[in-house]
């Protein structure tokens, strides 16, 4: 077997380029002890994730702090990939993200990042596996910005803060934007958990973004099951009915 199909692929995200072109030169220098390829590198969550779809890694050396989304983020987005590659996170000096790190034994770079340190982290993540999408979310202090909506052999990006509604049907979840709804393959006990600041449980099967309620509606025959009240969002024509067990939002958002 060549030597080129045994190099480990490397894929680089940092939003600063300085700390890009710092890792470029250290992964030339481990690539004289060490068979890797750089194919790639990207400034953001979203062109990383774009990238990564069209030419895989196996590893990924990605840094924490970013805007628009942070490096723990775009690792559960990218273990919904085929293949997940292994991450390798960098971070300023982080004492709660080195100490859950370091609980979970996920390997991280200190920045400056040392040729020493990345040449045992690279040499590790050839037996290494993908860290789990429920101990990145642990990591996570704050919800996730977007839901990652597998569609056509694509994943796409979609911002929570335009999800209208949640509402589980069968083993799917269905996210509703103004425009387009999306499943997801979460649990919605799990989403309510993850997003109870945003949004509220109107029925056993569905949550509504509280930014999103416009008014109620009597609708419907009152039942063991419906309250008879209906909920009125923003953007939306189509009403969603009210538990009797939850109409208690009646009062608090009415």
């Amino acid at each position: 077997m060549s030597t080129v199909e045994l190099a480990l692929r490397v894929f680089i995200v940092d939003d600063e380029p300085p700390a890009r072109s710092r890792l470029r030169d250290l992964l030339h220098d481990c690539s004289e002890q060490l068979p890797l390829e750089v194919v790639g590198e990207a400034s953001n969550g979203q062109e990383a994730l774009d990238k990564l779809m069209e030419t895989p890694a196996d590893v990924v050396l990605l840094d924490i702090r970013m805007p628009q989304m942070d490096g723990i983020e775009l690792a559960q987005h990218l273990n919904k990939l085929f293949k997940p590659p292994v991450i390798i996170f960098t971070t300023a000096y982080d004492a709660y993200a080195i100490k859950a790190f370091e609980l979970h034994a996920i390997d991280y770079l200190l920045k400056p990042v040392r040729l020493k340190r990345l040449f045992e982290a690279l040499t590790r993540a050839r037996a290494a596996v993908p860290v789990r999408t429920e101990v990145l979310r642990e990591l996570l202090p704050e919800p996730r910005k977007h839901f990652s909506i597998h569609e056509r052999g694509k994943i796409h990006l979609v911002p929570v803060e335009q999800v209208l509604f949640l509402r589980a049907e069968l083993k799917y979840v269905t996210a509703r934007t103004a425009g387009h709804e999306y499943l997801l393959e979460e649990s919605l006990t799990a989403l309510e958990k993850e997003f109870a600041a945003r949004y509220v449980r109107i029925h056993r099967n569905c949550l509504v973004a509280k930014e999103a309620i416009e008014g109620f509606e009597r609708g419907g025959e009152d039942n063991a099951e419906s309250a008879g009240w209906m909920v009125k969002l923003k953007g939306l024509d189509e009403l969603l009915a009210i538990s009797r067990r939850q109409q208690h939002i009646l009062k608090e958002f009415g």
